[in-house]
């Protein structure tokens, strides 16, 4: 690829860089103000061979934060329009939560019914275990609190719907560029005028930055800070805050049967997440795993043949200039799942069903895993930089956020989104920062 221009400029072929091209290509039609060939998608990889192509393909909306929780009913939205070009399985979503989370998860509950977002709450440990083991005659964890059975979402395979987007994108003129790396950027009177990549310069109008874990390397060429003052709520400034901290992100495949993992009913069941104060025993030795709360989730997924699933990251303990990146992903010398999670994991299954006690041995003894670069306060940040570089830094919420790109498109061509207002970067200057629930979970 010698020196060339186009109007848009989109960094990542992974969820936000393709649904941004596809709605970009798709308003740019029907305004009458471009087409799909003002688009280009560069990525110095492959389609979705970033986080996008090792996400577990969760769709959900539980979200203890308002603006997370709006913004994600707007993707399920986009999700529900073709679930078989996005090979979306709408199973729903089930929250189990101990009794720390009750009024979190009873506070989720109103927040959705206020949008119209169907859910139902089981209130009371009693009615929390009559209503589960009604749905898995097998469960048996104990110490639920509150179960939110979300009725939408459910999960999608992840390479499958990337490939769905990519198709839509192409259908309409937009260019996919694969193995062209940035190397730079080119800005001029304060705005960016060319990227520059090991294939050529590509001049633009408009750059879109949607590269996932490499967020941090585009965000230095834009000279952007490395740190940053966040004010907290109560007015506490926090002057020295990294803007980029990584986590590596456990997830993984117990390789039985998926068609075994079914409900009372013989059919698929809901997304399962559940967090618990409960002590956590190893499933083999009967050894205490953690006495601190913890949580899991997981689901049949018949594309990696069984249960698929995850735990909480694990944040790594250094600065964010100093983690490789690549290799990505299953490819990384060493930021792949570990002994300890495949403990973890499988003995939390076998601790909420009686039918995946002692198939630890069955669990997918190969690479999984990536890292993800979080934000100060770990949500999203949306926004532009350097007058005309649109920054979509999904804080690891991203394969989910399919929708996200319909906005980004909107506020490109002139339009302001108020979903993604919650979501902007002056948000840690002014101290107008997310809610945080009792989930151990770090973006919950």
């Amino acid at each position: 690829m010698t020196r060339q221009s186009v109007r848009y400029l989109v960094i990542g072929a992974g969820i936000h860089g393709l649904s941004t091209a596809w709605h970009l290509a798709r308003r740019l039609e029907s305004t009458g103000r471009g087409s799909g060939a003002d688009v280009l998608v560069i990525d110095k990889g492959k389609i979705g061979a970033g986080a996008s192509g090792v996400a577990c393909g969760v769709i959900r909306n539980n979200y203890f934060q308002p603006a997370m929780r709006e913004l994600m009913a707007h993707s399920v939205d986009v999700w529900d329009s073709d679930p078989e070009a996005f090979a979306y399985h709408p199973v729903g979503y089930l929250q189990i939560a101990p009794e720390e989370m009750r009024a979190d998860v009873g506070q989720i509950y109103a927040e959705q019914a206020a949008i119209g977002y169907e859910s139902e709450l089981v209130d009371g440990a009693d009615a929390s275990r009559v209503y589960l083991t009604d749905m898995f005659p097998d469960w048996q964890a104990p110490g639920s609190s509150v179960v939110l059975h979300e009725k939408r979402g459910g999960y999608a395979n992840n390479r499958a719907s990337l490939h769905g987007l990519a198709a839509k994108a192409l259908a309409l003129g937009v260019t996919i560029r694969t193995g062209v790396q940035v190397t730079g950027v080119t800005v001029e009177g304060g705005a960016v005028t060319a990227v520059r990549t090991d294939a050529g310069d590509v001049a633009c109008e408009q750059l879109v930055v949607a590269v996932g874990p490499w967020v941090r390397d585009i965000w230095a060429m834009l000279d952007l800070p490395s740190r940053i003052p966040v004010t907290t709520p109560d007015g506490t400034v926090h002057a020295d805050t990294p803007m980029w901290t990584y986590w590596a992100l456990q997830e993984g495949t117990l390789g039985v049967d998926p068609q075994t993992f079914t409900d009372s009913r013989g059919e698929l069941p809901p997304v399962v997440h559940i967090d618990s104060s409960a002590p956590l025993y190893d499933d083999m030795d009967g050894t205490l795993v953690t006495d601190r709360m913890w949580g899991v989730y997981y689901k049949p997924d018949f594309s990696f043949g069984g249960v698929q699933g995850g735990a909480s990251p694990v944040r790594l303990d250094r600065p964010a200039g100093d983690v490789a990146v690549d290799p990505y992903g299953p490819a990384s010398p060493e930021f792949v799942v570990g002994d300890d999670f495949v403990r973890m994991w499988t003995s939390a299954l076998a601790h909420c069903h009686k039918r995946f006690e002692g198939q630890r041995t069955l669990y997918k003894d190969e690479p999984s895993g990536g890292i993800g670069a979080f934000t100060p306060d770990s949500f999203p940040v949306f926004d532009t930089f350097r007058q005309n570089a649109y920054v979509i830094a999904d804080s690891n919420h991203g394969y989910k956020m399919i929708g996200v790109g319909a906005l980004v498109a909107d506020e490109i061509l002139g339009t302001p989104r108020t979903l993604l207002e919650p979501f902007r970067f002056s948000r840690y200057e002014t101290g107008r920062l997310h809610p945080t629930s009792h989930s151990p979970f770090p973006w919950s």
